[in-house]
C-alpha cells in the first residue's frame, strides 16, 4: 500500500490552491478590511459573520466557535475527509502529481472513502448521459421534449438515463475498478439474489451535486407505467449523501445566490431547470425532502444575511403545496432574509408555467409579492368562520403563537396588527398584546431570549470590552490593558514577524501572563521562533500550529494570526511600543519580587545572598529606566 504523502507535495498543494477560493465554494465572502474576508461560518449557526479568511496567511479563524486552521484543515471539517483524502482532491484540482514515501504513487491505494464513492457518481453520471443517447432512451428524451427541454438543457443539467436491465451500470463500474462493497455504499446498486444490480433502472437520471460541484447521488423519474416504484426514486442515504443536507442546483445557482441576494426553492428537478433557463438562476430545490433547518444553513451561507436578502418560495397551491408552505415558515425565524411565498396561476409549477407562458411568466411568477408569514397566516385564519365571535377568537388562539414566535420586536408587532386586520378584530392593540404575552411567557418557560448583542471576542467586538476564550480557567477580559498588549504582540508575531524580530525571541514565556498567551509564545518557540516568518511567513505559521500541544492553543493561534491589528498603521514604531511595553511590565514584576525577597531575607540574611539579591534589584531598576527613556533601542 502506498505511505504517506511527500512533505513538499502537501507544501505544494497548500501554495497552489488560494484559500479564499475554496472557502468560496461553500459560502459568500466579502471584505473584512486588512486584506481579510468574512463570511457566515459554515461549522456553528450565526447570524453576523464572525468568519474570517485571510488569503495572504493561507488561514481561516471563526471568532465565534474557534475553528480554525489552513486550506486543508477547512476542506477536511467542512467535507468531513481524512488529511490525505483532501490533499488528493485538491492536487488533482490543482494539477499536481502525488508523490508518496512508501510503495510510490498507485491511484487505487490510499484512497479514502469518501472519494472512492464520489469518483463512482462522477463515473455513473457520465454513463447515465451517455446512455441518454441510446436507442432504449427515447422515452427519456420524449419525456424531456414533452417539457420543454432540448439537447443543450440535459447536458447543461447532466441529465441522464439508465438502462432498463438488472446490472448495466455494476458492471460497468467493476469494469473501471470499483468493487462490490464500494458499489453497494454507494447506493448506486443494491444487494439482489445473485450479488449487486442495479438500484436505479429505465428512468431519467438527474445527477445531485453538492456545494463543491461533486456529484453524490441521483433522483430518478419513472418513465414506463410498468415501473412499479414510486414516481421519483432518490439515492438512500449515504456517507455522502444526506437528503436534509443537499440542494439540487445549488451549485449552477450559489455564485448568482451570493451575487443578487436572493435565493428560489422550487419543488422539483423539472422546476429548476425551467427557472434557469427562464433566466432565474437562482432556483433551487429539496431533493425528496422537506425543507429544513440544514438547507436553511446552507443559503444562509450564501445570502449573507443582509438587509436586502430574499427567499422565495414556489410551493403548489393545493393541500400539500399550504402544508409545505407552513412547515417553511415553521423555520422562517432562522433567517435574517425575508421569505416570500410565489403560487402560479391555476396552480401550475414552474415547468408547467414555461410551457404554458413561456419564460417571462417564471420570472414575474417569482418577483416577490407575498410575505410568507402572511400566506402562513392567512391558512390558519381560513380554516375559522371570522362572521361569529367564537371563530374570530379561535383563529386567534391558533394564530397569535405563531406570531409570537417572531423574535424581533418591530416585526412582530407589525404581524400582530396585520393579523388583527385579518382577523376583522378593530381593536387592535387587543391581539398586540396577546402576541406579546404569548411571547413572553414563551421565554419564561425556557426560551434563549434574545441573543447577546456582540459575540465573545468577534473580529467585529470592541477589544476593551470582548473576553477571549477560557484556557481551563476564567474567561481571559481583554479590559485589562496587559492582556491587550500581550495579545496585540503576539498578533505581530505571528502576522509581522519582520517587525519583531530578533527581539522577541528573546523574550521569555513567563513574559506572556494569560495563559492562552503563554501557550502560543511557547508554541513559537518550539517552531524555531518568530525568525522562521521573516523567510517563509505561511510555512511559518504552519509550523507554529503543528508545534501547538492541542486543540485549544492551536486555535488561539489561528485566531491570533487572522484577527486585525489594533492600529491601522503597522511599522516598526509600534511594534517597539508593543514590545516595550511587554518587557517594562516583565520587569517590574520582577522587581517586586526581588522587593520581596529582600523584605524576607531582612537585615539578618546571609551577606552574600543579601548582596547578590541586592545588586539583581539594581540591574533591574536600572533596564527598567532604560526602557522609559530610550523604549526600543533599549531592548
Amino acid at each position: 500500500m502506498a505511505g504517506r504523502i511527500n512533505d513538499e507535495d502537501v507544501k505544494a498543494v497548500r501554495d497552489a490552491v488560494p484559500i479564499d477560493a475554496v472557502v468560496s465554494e461553500y459560502l459568500q465572502l466579502r471584505n473584512a478590511g486588512g486584506g481579510n474576508l468574512k463570511g457566515l461560518c459554515p461549522f456553528h449557526d450565526e447570524k453576523s459573520p464572525s468568519f474570517q479568511v485571510s488569503p495572504s496567511k493561507g488561514l481561516f479563524h471563526c471568532f465565534g466557535c474557534q475553528e480554525g486552521g489552513d486550506t486543508i484543515t477547512f476542506v477536511m471539517k467542512v467535507d468531513h475527509l481524512s488529511f490525505s483524502e483532501v490533499v488528493e482532491r485538491l492536487a488533482g484540482q490543482a494539477g499536481i502529481t502525488l508523490r508518496y514515501e512508501e510503495g510510490g504513487y498507485n491511484p487505487t491505494h490510499q484512497r479514502g472513502e469518501r472519494i472512492r464513492l464520489v469518483e463512482a457518481h462522477k463515473v455513473a453520471a457520465q454513463f447515465y448521459v451517455e446512455q441518454l443517447e441510446s436507442p432504449e432512451a427515447e422515452i427519456g428524451r420524449k419525456f424531456l421534449a414533452e417539457r420543454g427541454f432540448d439537447q443543450a438543457a440535459a447536458q447543461h443539467f447532466g441529465v441522464g438515463y439508465s438502462p432498463a436491465g438488472w446490472d448495466h451500470l455494476t458492471r460497468f463500474l467493476r469494469g473501471k475498478g470499483f468493487s462490490d462493497k464500494e458499489i453497494l455504499l454507494s447506493g448506486l446498486s443494491q444487494e439482489g439474489r445473485r450479488g449487486p444490480i442495479d438500484r436505479f433502472r429505465g428512468r431519467l437520471m438527474w445527477p445531485i451535486r453538492d456545494i463543491g460541484g461533486e456529484v453524490v447521488g441521483f433522483g430518478a423519474r419513472r418513465l414506463r407505467e410498468d415501473d412499479n416504484g414510486p414516481k421519483y426514486l432518490n439515492t438512500p442515504e449515504t456517507p455522502i449523501y444526506r437528503k436534509s443536507q443537499v440542494l439540487y442546483g445549488i451549485d449552477l445557482a450559489k455564485k448568482d445566490i451570493a451575487k443578487s441576494s436572493r435565493a428560489v426553492v422550487v419543488e422539483g428537478y423539472t422546476d429548476v431547470m425551467a427557472c434557469h433557463l427562464a433566466g432565474v438562476t437562482t432556483a433551487i430545490a429539496t431533493c425528496g425532502t422537506a425543507f429544513g433547518g440544514d438547507h436553511i444553513k446552507i443559503l444562509r451561507r450564501l445570502l449573507m444575511d443582509n438587509g436586502s436578502a430574499r427567499v422565495i418560495f414556489t410551493f403548489d397551491g393545493d393541500a400539500a403545496g399550504q402544508k409545505a408552505a407552513l412547515r417553511a415558515f415553521e423555520d422562517d425565524q432562522k433567517f435574517a432574509a425575508e421569505t416570500y411565498i410565489a403560487i402560479a396561476p391555476d396552480n401550475m409549477d414552474p415547468c408547467d408555467l414555461r410551457l404554458a407562458k413561456g419564460d417571462d411568466a417564471v420570472a414575474e411568477l417569482v418577483e416577490p409579492r407575498t410575505p410568507l408569514f402572511e400566506f402562513a397566516l392567512r391558512q390558519i385564519v381560513g380554516r375559522y368562520d371570522l362572521e361569529t365571535p367564537a371563530g374570530r377568537a379561535a383563529a386567534l388562539d391558533e394564530a397569535a403563537p405563531v406570531v409570537a414566535r417572531i423574535k424581533n420586536s418591530a416585526s412582530q408587532h407589525e404581524v400582530a396588527v396585520q393579523l388583527a386586520g385579518m382577523l376583522g378584530i378593530l381593536d387592535t392593540q387587543f391581539v398586540v398584546k396577546r402576541v406579546g404575552q404569548l411571547a413572553r411567557w414563551a421565554r419564561e418557560r425556557g426560551g434563549r431570549g434574545p441573543a447577546p448583542a456582540a459575540g465573545r471576542g468577534g473580529p467585529g467586538a470592541d477589544p476593551a470590552t470582548a473576553t477571549a476564550r477560557p484556557f481551563g480557567g476564567p474567561a481571559l477580559t481583554l479590559r485589562n490593558p496587559v492582556f491587550t498588549t500581550e495579545r496585540e504582540l503576539l498578533k505581530l508575531a505571528l502576522q509581522y514577524p519582520q517587525l519583531v524580530s530578533p527581539a522577541f525571541d528573546a523574550y521569555g514565556v513567563d513574559e506572556f501572563t494569560a495563559d492562552p498567551y503563554a501557550a502560543v509564545r511557547q508554541a513559537i518557540m518550539d517552531a524555531g521562533g518568530a525568525e522562521q516568518g521573516v523567510h517563509d511567513p505561511q510555512q511559518y505559521l504552519i509550523a507554529v500550529r503543528e508545534a501547538a500541544p492541542d486543540d485549544a492553543v492551536r486555535a488561539m493561534v489561528t485566531e491570533l494570526a487572522v484577527e486585525a491589528i489594533r492600529r491601522k498603521t503597522v511599522d516598526e514604531a509600534y511594534a517597539g511600543e508593543q514590545l516595550v511595553t511587554v518587557r517594562k511590565r516583565a520587569v517590574d514584576r520582577r522587581i517586586r519580587d526581588v522587593q520581596g525577597t529582600l523584605t524576607r531575607l531582612g537585615a539578618g540574611g546571609d551577606p552574600h545572598q543579601l548582596a547578590a539579591v541586592q545588586n539583581e534589584l539594581w540591574v533591574l531598576q536600572q533596564y527598567g529606566q532604560a526602557l522609559r527613556e530610550r523604549g526600543a533601542d533599549a531592548l
